[in-house]
């Protein structure tokens, strides 16, 4: 539960307004964003945005997210989680999707719990994306405010 916790109250943090991010906050708040833009969707493209936006990370930075890679903007630690969360969620035709050596730059970054929880929080965004793909919500509308009314007609 541990783990589970240290996944979702960060975001509610960052959700609530502009203030300092936390170093883990931000790289989940990150990894959030690329995975919405892996698997092209503008809902969870454009909340994960809002969610940056709000907290107050610089606009090149979020702009940046999605060439990462060559992007000045980012430290290792972060590039290493944008690169686990490209890895899980994009075909390898090639091999494994999470290599040892992938793994192994992981953990030079991140302890034993830290990298147990940027597991969870991949596949907290794996667990939204069919309903983001499926449920097509409206960027900026809520789902439950959206699916409320789609019900009522």
């Amino acid at each position: 539960m541990r783990v589970v916790s240290a996944v979702n109250e960060p975001m509610k943090r960052a959700r609530k307004g502009p203030h300092h991010l936390e170093k883990e906050t931000l790289t989940i708040a990150l990894v959030h964003l690329r995975a919405g833009q892996l698997v092209w969707n503008t809902y969870l493209t454009m909340l994960h945005t809002g969610n940056l936006r709000r907290a107050g990370v610089p606009e090149e930075k979020i702009t940046a997210v999605a060439s990462w890679a060559d992007a000045p903007y980012f430290t290792a630690a972060e590039r290493v989680a944008l690169e686990l969360v490209e890895a899980v969620l994009t075909p390898n035709p090639h091999g494994e999707r999470v290599p040892d050596a992938l793994y192994a730059r992981a953990a030079e970054h991140y302890d034993p719990t830290a990298l147990a929880t940027l597991a969870m929080v991949i596949g907290q965004v794996n667990f939204f994306i069919p309903l983001a793909l499926i449920g097509r919500p409206l960027p900026g509308v809520s789902p439950a405010e959206q699916w409320r009314t789609a019900a009522a007609e």
